[in-house]
C-alpha cells in the first residue's frame, strides 16, 4: 500500500476501518475526496504511454510493475484547464471490480475521516459534466471537499 496510507495506520483488509475514510486531493482551487477503499496506491508522476483512438480525458497507459494500467487526467474529465505535470503531481491507482484505473491529480493532501453525518448531498443545481460524478459534499471544520463517485468517474459512458 502506499506511503500515506502506512502512515495512516489503516488495516486495509478491515472495511470497518475503512469506512468514513477519503483520500483527499487538488485540482486547480478546489479539494475533492474519494473514498479510501478503492485506492491501492499513489505514485508519483511517470511517462504515460499514449494509445491512440482513446477518449481526450484517457492520457494513455503506464507500466505499473509489469501490469499495464490506464490512466485518466481528472482534469481532463472534468474540462478543467490543462496545467503542465510537476513534482507534485501524483497518479492514485484505483481498483473498481478488480479492474485498476491511474488517475491523474495536481497533489495527494490527506486521509481524512468524514463522517457520513457530514455528508450532504451534491447541490441540485449543478448541471456540468463534473457534477454528475459527485457524490456528495463533505463538511470538514470551515471547509468542504468535493466527494466524488469514483465508479462514475471511471465509467466510458
Amino acid at each position: 500500500m502506499t506511503q500515506i496510507l502506512e502512515q495512516s495506520g489503516f488495516d486495509t483488509q478491515n472495511e470497518d476501518t475503512l469506512k468514513d475514510k477519503y483520500l483527499t486531493f487538488s485540482l486547480a482551487d478546489e479539494d475533492y475526496g474519494i473514498e479510501i477503499r478503492y485506492v491501492i496506491e499513489i505514485i508519483g508522476i511517470q511517462k504515460i504511454t499514449k494509445i491512440p483512438n482513446l477518449p481526450d480525458f484517457i492520457k494513455g497507459v503506464i507500466n505499473l510493475r509489469g501490469k499495464v494500467i490506464p490512466v485518466m487526467d481528472v482534469r481532463a474529465r472534468f474540462n478543467i484547464e490543462a496545467r503542465d505535470y510537476d513534482e507534485r503531481t501524483c497518479i492514485v491507482v484505483v481498483n473498481i471490480d478488480g479492474e485498476a484505473m491511474g488517475l491523474v491529480v495536481d497533489h495527494v493532501n490527506e486521509v481524512a475521516d468524514i463522517p457520513e453525518g457530514q455528508v450532504e448531498p451534491p447541490p441540485s443545481s449543478s448541471h456540468s459534466q463534473a457534477s454528475r460524478y459527485i457524490s456528495g459534499i463533505g463538511k470538514m471544520e470551515d471547509e468542504v471537499k468535493i466527494l466524488l463517485d469514483v465508479e462514475r468517474l471511471i465509467s466510458q459512458d
